[in-house]
């Protein structure tokens, strides 16, 4: 779960530098990157942990 919020907390972090980039090409894709974590980050709590055999 630690992880979790670790992800997406860097994502927060990467989105917010990539709208401070938008006009260029290089923002957009950084913005897109970002969301990805935060998506992820999000989906990845929500994830049952494995069992170890």
């Amino acid at each position: 779960m630690t992880v979790s919020w670790i992800v997406a907390g860097l994502g927060v972090i990467v989105t917010l530098l990539g709208y401070y980039l938008t006009p260029n090409a290089w923002g957009y894709g950084i913005l897109g990157f970002g969301l990805a974590h935060i998506v992820l980050g999000i989906l990845d709590m929500f994830r049952s942990p494995s069992r170890s055999r």
